[in-house]
């Protein structure tokens, strides 16, 4: 970035910076939300990378028109309970599964992402006010920015928080509750509605407000491309089972939310081989 831009970048108000975000946080909220068929070369580019990065070979890719039709290909791999016992052990097994190997990777990327924040990141330090230290209140942006609040907590609020309760509790829980109704569903990961995290680093990338290194804007990109190219997958050692995004999606606002939250309509999803998950508990306030 040159001086000239970083300079106009500075001159701009927060109310401006926030408008700039509106729009970015759109454009992700779009990609996760789209019923566009996957990009599979995309995908599968991404995806050989983000193996790479764990030390794994390029898998074999098994694709799958939605999460009811990966479950028998995944039975029996590694649950979120699996992966804890293993962390917990006195004695850890000393092969490691590849979806921990993974959750390291983005762990490790999201932690040089925010070191990269040219603010304190609320993402890994809370910003808290007064003497006090009370949390911020999430308010409406200009509330917000008329009471105090400073810019990078309306940001963390209204880009990852909010971003996070649109396409986790508003759209992929509910979804993998209903997918679970047999048993515990293996770890996956959620492709386009993964976008939470994604879009808010980008955010700050594109507002000035971070400058990253080669290696971790490049792998930030993996991850961005990845989001804009499919659904759900299943990291296996061998094969990875992705799933292609949506053939329906019906949404709406969740009432009373200051950053323009969404939800699943009741039967607002439907996939591609015409699956249509029972959904209970879409958007309900995370508290």
């Amino acid at each position: 970035m040159s001086a000239p831009t970083r300079r106009d970048d500075a001159a701009k108000t927060p109310h401006d910076l926030w408008q700039q975000a509106v729009r970015i946080r759109q454009e992700w909220l779009d990609h996760a939300l789209s019923t566009q068929p996957a990009d599979k070369p995309t995908a599968e580019r991404c995806l050989t990378a983000v193996y790479a990065r764990a030390s794994r070979p390029r898998p074999r890719f098994e694709w799958v028109d939605s999460p009811a039709k990966a479950l028998p290909l995944v039975s029996g791999w590694p649950t979120l309970d699996r992966l804890h016992e293993r962390i917990r052990a006195v004695r850890p097994p000393r092969t490691p599964l590849l979806a921990s190997d993974i959750a390291m990777v983005v762990s490790q990327l999201r932690g040089a992402l925010s070191a990269g924040v040219v603010h304190t990141d609320p993402e890994l330090s809370p910003a808290r006010r007064g003497k006090a230290k009370e949390p911020w209140p999430e308010l409406a942006p200009q509330r917000a920015f008329d009471g105090g609040v400073p810019l990078a907590v309306v940001l963390h609020q209204g880009v990852r928080v909010a971003l996070h309760r649109s396409l986790a509790h508003g759209f992929y829980l509910p979804v993998r509750a209903a997918l679970a109704g047999d048993g515990p569903v293996p770890v996956c990961w959620y492709g386009q509605q993964d976008a939470s995290w994604i879009a808010y680093y980008d955010v700050l990338r594109r507002l000035g407000l971070a400058r990253y290194g080669p290696d971790e804007a490049g792998h930030l990109d993996t991850w961005a491309d990845l989001a804009r190219s499919c659904g759900w997958w299943w990291p296996g050692e061998e094969v990875c089972v992705v799933v292609d995004r949506p053939q329906v999606i019906r949404i709406e606002p969740v009432p009373g939310t200051p950053h323009d939250r969404v939800r699943l309509r009741p039967g607002g999803v439907r996939y591609r081989d015409g699956w249509q998950p029972l959904l209970s508990g879409v958007g309900a306030d995370p508290g």
